[in-house]
């Protein structure tokens, strides 16, 4: 199965502007999937009495990690986007701790990629979300546009 390096997926987190403002990170890809970590901060904080991170950037970090995931499983960049994205979250992520995210795409058909992700605080055993999606993946891919264009 194809891959895409990790300089590539780095680059697909350090230069998109959301994942730079919530300060996200790419740790790297192995067997269990695309892994970013988020570094516990201050602005990101949902709730000022629980100082837990707010919801809307776990979901951020779990879609763009799920996208990380199906570019991976392709093995090229090409365009894609989110066609569904189901999250559960099972408890607060713990105020102070970094948030990992591992992404996994574990089915992969001519038109479509599907993504289990999991949020975890430490211990993947004992996650702060999971997530379930799908993604469109566009044909031609960004390749075959430029061959011909060229």
């Amino acid at each position: 199965m194809p891959h895409l390096s990790d300089d590539i997926l780095q680059q697909l987190v350090e230069t998109i502007p959301y994942m730079k403002a919530i300060g996200a990170s790419y740790l790297g890809h192995d067997a269990e999937g695309v892994s970013l970590k988020l570094p516990y901060r201050e602005d990101l904080i949902g709730d000022p009495h629980t100082r837990v991170i707010a919801g809307g950037v776990v979901t951020a970090l779990l879609d763009h990690g799920c996208g990380l995931a199906v570019w991976d499983a392709v093995g090229e960049f090409k365009p894609i986007a989110t066609m569904d994205l189901r999250i559960d979250y099972m408890r607060p992520a713990t105020p102070e701790l970094d948030l990992i995210i591992t992404a996994s795409c574990y089915k992969l058909t001519r038109s479509v990629g599907f993504v289990r992700a999991f949020a975890h605080d430490g211990d993947i055993h004992d996650p702060v979300a999971a997530a379930q999606s799908a993604f469109i993946i566009s044909k031609p891919s960004l390749k075959s546009h430029q061959k011909a264009s060229a």
